[in-house]
C-alpha cells in the first residue's frame, strides 16, 4: 500500500478538514511551431481502412486526391493511422513500417508522396503501445520525435491509449548539486538554503548530509525553491537532485528555471539498499543568479495527461529544428495533433500541448452520434484560435448509410466550427455528390478564415442558428435543422452586432448563400430546411 511522506499534526489536521493549499499552477504560452494558422486539411486511413493499409493503398489514395480536384481544394495531408508500423524496433530502436505492407520502408513511402505534393502524416499514442499494441511512444518521445523528422513527416497524430498516468507523489529532496555538462567543478546547496511554499517543510534526519530533507511537494502541494544557484558562465549544467529514498510507488518533479518549465524528472520505486539517490536533469542557465524551483504539479489526470503531450510537442520541434541544422535543408515542422479523446477536457490546456486536440470520443458514420459528437463541441468556441483548434473528430461524409442531407449536414457544421477537415472515405471511388460537398468552396474558405474563430451557437432548439465572424468583416450565419422534418426558420441579424464574440459589423445586406436555400430581407434571415438539413450563407 502506498503511503504519503510523513507529515506534521497540524499539517494533517490542516489538510484533512481544509484540504491542502495548492500552490498556483504555472501558466504555459501557447504552442507555436510555425506550422499553419487555420485548421487541417487533409485524409486520414483509419475511418474506411483501419488495420488494411499499405504503401500501394496510401500511394493510391494520394493519386486519387490530386486527380479529382482534392489537392487543389486544400486537402494537402495524406495521414496514416495505426497499424502503419511494425511490432519490432529496428536495431536502434526505431520505428519501422510494417515489414511486409511497407515493404520499401516509411521514407521511400514519404518521398513518393511529397513528390505528388503532399505531405505526410503519422500516428502514435501517448502510451506504451499504440490502441492497435503496437510501439507507442511513452517515456521515447526524444527518439521517436527525430525519427518522425528525420523521415521528412509533416504532420502526427498522438493518441491516448496504453497511458500511464504521472504520480502525484514527489520524492523526498535532501540537496540540489549544480555542474557544468560535460566536467567541471560542482556545487551542492542544501535544503536549509532553500525557500518553501505551500505545505513544503523541512524534516529532519540524522541519516543525511545536512541534516535536513524536504517533504510536502505531492499534488500542487508546495514547492522547494532554490533562488541562489549562481554560476560564472551562461550554459548548459546538470541539475541533481538529491533525494532520500522512499516508498515503493513511482514519484516526480517538474523543474522551473528562472521561471520557465525545464521539464521533469520521473522517479522510480525505491529499494532502499542505500539511503540516498541522485537523479538529473539538464538545464540552460544564466551567468550570475539563478531560480530553480522543484514541484509536482500533477493534482489530476488532465494535469497529467497535459505535461506530457508537452513533452511530445517540445521534443517534435526540438527534432525538426536539429534535422534542419545537420541536413542544411529548410525545416519541416510538424503539426502535432492531440487526441486524448475529450475525457480530460484538453480544450483547457491544449494551446499549450499542440495545434489541435480532440474533444470527442471517436466520431462513427452513425448520425445520431455525429450529433451528440456536434453538441459536444459547439459549446467549446471560447477556446479555439489561429493555430490552435477543437477537433471533433475526422469527417465520415461519404461513409455508412448516411444522406445527401447528412453528408452536406456534417462538412457544414465542421467548417463552421473550424475544426480540422480530415477526409475518411475511400477516395478512389468517391461519388459526385460527396466530391462535390467537400469541395464547396464557400464553406472551404469558411473554414480556412485568416480570422479562425469557431462559429458560435447563438440560438438553441430544433433549429439551431450559428454564427462565425470571418476576416474580411462578414459573418457565415448556418441553420442547423436537428429533427427528420422539413422546416422554414428565421432569424433576426440585430443581436449579432451587440454579441461581444461575434460583433457583427452594420449590416450592408449583401447575402450569399454558400448551402441550402436561405434569403435575407429586412434584417432577417430566413431558411428553408430539409430533414437534418443546414442552410449557411455569408453575409455582410
Amino acid at each position: 500500500m502506498q503511503k504519503r511522506n510523513k507529515m506534521c499534526p497540524f499539517c494533517y489536521l490542516r489538510k484533512m478538514f481544509a484540504g491542502a493549499p495548492k500552490v498556483s499552477e504555472r501558466q504555459f504560452p501557447p504552442y507555436e511551431n510555425g506550422v499553419r494558422k487555420t485548421p487541417l486539411m487533409g485524409w486520414s486511413s483509419w475511418n474506411t481502412f483501419r488495420n488494411r493499409i499499405s504503401h500501394e493503398l496510401i500511394v493510391e489514395t494520394a493519386k486519387a486526391m490530386k486527380e479529382k480536384g482534392l489537392l487543389d481544394a486544400g486537402y494537402g495531408y495524406v495521414n496514416l493511422d495505426d497499424n502503419w508500423h511494425s511490432n519490432l524496433r529496428d536495431d536502434n530502436g526505431e520505428w519501422q513500417g510494417d515489414l511486409v505492407r511497407f515493404s520499401k520502408g516509411i521514407p521511400a513511402l514519404v518521398k513518393e508522396v511529397n513528390d505528388l505534393g503532399f505531405k505526410v502524416g503519422l500516428y502514435s499514442s501517448n502510451g506504451t503501445l499504440t490502441c492497435e499494441d503496437l510501439p507507442a511512444s511513452l517515456h521515447r518521445e526524444e527518439a521517436d520525435a527525430r525519427t518522425l523528422a528525420k523521415w521528412g513527416v509533416e504532420y502526427f497524430k498522438y493518441d491516448f491509449c496504453h497511458n500511464e498516468k504521472i504520480s502525484s507523489y514527489a520524492p523526498l529532496v535532501y540537496a540540489l548539486e549544480v555542474a557544468p555538462l560535460g566536467g567541471g567543478e560542482s556545487k551542492e546547496i542544501q535544503v536549509s538554503n532553500a525557500l518553501l511554499k505551500g505545505l513544503a517543510r523541512r524534516m529532519k534526519s540524522k541519516e543525511l548530509p545536512g541534516g535536513l530533507y524536504v517533504s510536502g511537494l505531492d499534488s500542487g502541494s508546495g514547492r522547494l525553491i532554490f533562488d541562489n544557484v549562481t554560476v560564472d558562465k551562461a550554459g548548459k549544467y546538470v541539475l541533481t537532485v538529491c533525494i532520500k529514498k522512499h516508498g515503493r510507488y513511482e514519484k516526480y518533479l517538474a523543474v522551473d528555471v528562472n521561471g520557465k518549465p525545464c521539464g521533469g524528472i520521473d522517479f522510480p520505486p525505491q529499494k532502499k539498499y542505500n539511503v540516498t539517490a541522485r537523479f538529473q536533469i539538464v538545464a540552460e542557465l544564466v551567468a550570475g543568479r539563478n531560480t530553480v524551483e522543484l514541484y509536482n504539479p500533477v493534482t489530476d489526470s488532465p494535469a497529467s495527461a497535459a505535461i506530457q503531450y508537452r513533452k511530445m510537442a517540445y521534443a517534435l520541434k526540438k527534432a525538426t529544428k536539429q534535422v534542419a541544422e545537420q541536413t542544411g535543408q529548410p525545416e519541416k515542422p510538424i503539426l502535432f495533433s492531440i487526441c486524448e479523446w475529450g475525457f480530460r477536457k484538453p480544450w483547457k490546456w491544449g494551446y499549450s500541448a499542440g495545434n489541435m486536440w480532440r474533444t470527442t470520443p471517436d466520431i462513427r458514420p452513425w448520425w445520431h452520434w455525429i450529433k451528440i459528437i456536434y453538441e459536444r463541441n459547439v459549446k467549446l468556441h471560447g477556446y479555439a484560435s489561429a493555430g490552435h483548434f477543437n477537433d471533433p473528430d475526422m469527417l465520415e461524409v461519404g461513409n455508412g448509410k448516411l444522406t445527401y442531407e447528412q453528408n452536406m449536414s456534417h462538412f457544414a457544421l465542421w467548417c463552421m466550427m473550424s475544426a480540422p477537415l480530415v477526409l475518411g472515405n475511400d477516395i478512389r471511388n468517391v461519388s459526385k455528390p460527396v466530391l462535390d460537398i467537400v469541395t464547396n468552396k464557400g464553406l472551404i474558405a469558411v473554414n480556412q478564415d485568416a480570422l479562425a474563430k469557431q462559429a458560435k451557437r447563438v440560438r438553441k432548439g430544433c433549429v439551431d442558428v450559428l454564427a462565425k465572424p470571418l476576416a474580411d468583416g462578414s459573418t457565415a450565419v448556418c441553420f442547423f435543422n436537428k429533427t427528420g422534418f422539413s422546416r422554414k426558420s428565421s432569424f433576426n441579424l440585430a443581436p449579432l452586432c451587440r454579441d461581444d464574440y461575434v460583433a457583427m459589423p452594420e449590416l450592408k445586406g449583401e447575402c450569399k448563400v454558400l448551402a441550402g436555400k436561405a434569403e435575407l430581407k429586412d434584417g432577417k434571415l430566413s431558411a428553408t430546411l430539409a430533414p437534418d438539413g443546414v442552410a449557411v450563407v455569408r453575409i455582410r
